[in-house]
């Protein structure tokens, strides 16, 4: 039996190990974590990724746990609409999206792999393109590895040599809430350098984010701050923000990854945002790891891994291009630019909108 080694237990590691093992593969996920947790946030899984868990074998699990995105669109901070999603062509066209918490996520796709398969605690200092793999004052070999450690990867120096992510140019705070009412509806909201949005979870509660444009590293207070940009926006979101927990709002600063050359490297290849850390604009990121997973899985009983490289790398930077753009055009702060912009989306028919979504939701496994 063939062995692998995912070096990261999130929710691309996690879902390769599923996919190689269904495959009769004999896996190990390394988590340099002492448990396996998630960070307080929702997470949109829009129809390409539901097919990718479908074939993982926990798509009815995960969909039982998630609700549908019944709504969407942008409006501006007064709450004028800029732009309408026709949801029942999306419906008819490509499913509907669904939105589940991150941490539920992770429980499903960990209980479908065995206990002994993860290994929490262990980190991973070196990875040969030979499949050895040196962590925690030991060393084993492999007859593959997967780097799905994240955007600043250990496992990607052995790929592609020493790559420095590149700052978006804006900040961002997610967290769910419990809202002082229930929320049926979802949205976001575009300003001058600065979006809000939200979107009911299935329990109730509302996952709520923020963007605003900044250095990076700021030292910023964050329930501060978020008051003084959004609360004078429109409703819901001034209500929204009394109801944040200071303990439970998450900030990073937005990064993504230059263009690579390559994915793989002899035995050794990369998946989700160690290959393609991209902007969360398109809401694609965990979508695309789980179509890594799929695929990596179909092409690593193959002499070499250049096929999966081959299938992988263009659709990822296609889908990270895009969601840069759209991070761009959101972000944009000067008012005649801005008021230009919110002509021009007002301008878009929503059809055109769905039609637009077919690279990147029109995927098989």
């Amino acid at each position: 039996m063939s062995g692998a080694v995912i070096v990261g237990g999130g929710i691309g590691g996690l879902a390769t190990a599923i996919a190689l093992s269904r495959r009769g593969w004999d896996v190990e996920v390394l988590e340099r974590s002492p448990r396996l947790t998630a960070l307080g946030a929702g997470l949109s899984l829009w129809s390409n990724a539901l097919r990718a868990l479908d074939a993982l074998g926990v798509g009815a699990q995960v969909r039982a746990r998630a609700r549908e995105e019944v709504g969407a669109g942008i409006r501006d901070s007064r709450g004028r609409r800029l732009a309408r999603s026709d949801m029942a062509a999306v419906r008819a066209r490509y499913g509907l999206p669904i939105v589940i918490h991150r941490a539920d996520l992770l429980d499903i796709l960990r209980a479908a792999l065995p206990e002994s398969a993860v290994r929490t605690g262990i980190s991973v200092t070196e990875v040969c393109t030979d499949g050895v793999v040196t962590h925690s004052g030991s060393r084993e070999t492999a007859d593959l590895v997967v780097g799905a450690d994240g955007i600043r990867s250990v496992v990607r120096r052995a790929v592609c040599g020493h790559i420095e992510p590149v700052y978006a140019g804006y900040t961002a705070w997610r967290t769910v809430l419990t809202p002082r009412e229930p929320l049926l509806d979802m949205g976001e909201s575009w300003g001058r350098g600065e979006r809000f949005g939200f979107t009911p979870l299935p329990d109730g509660r509302v996952y709520a984010f923020a963007c605003a444009n900044m250095p990076p590293d700021a030292e910023i207070d964050g329930p501060s701050e978020l008051r003084r940009r959004f609360g004078h926006w429109h409703n819901p979101i001034p209500s929204l923000l009394d109801a944040i927990d200071p303990a439970a709002l998450l900030r990073h600063d937005i990064y993504d990854l230059p263009r690579l050359d390559t994915y793989v490297r002899g035995r050794v290849a990369l998946v989700g945002d160690a290959a393609h850390a991209m902007t969360p604009n398109l809401g694609q990121g965990a979508c695309q790891a789980l179509e890594d997973a799929v695929v990596l899985a179909r092409h690593a009983d193959e002499p070499d891994l250049t096929d999966y490289d081959r299938e992988r790398r263009p659709r990822a930077r296609m889908i990270a291009d895009r969601s840069a753009r759209i991070g761009q055009v959101a972000q944009l702060s000067s008012p005649p630019v801005v008021f230009a912009r919110d002509l021009a989306l007002r301008a878009i028919p929503a059809l055109a909108q769905v039609r637009g979504l077919a690279p990147v939701l029109d995927w098989s496994c």
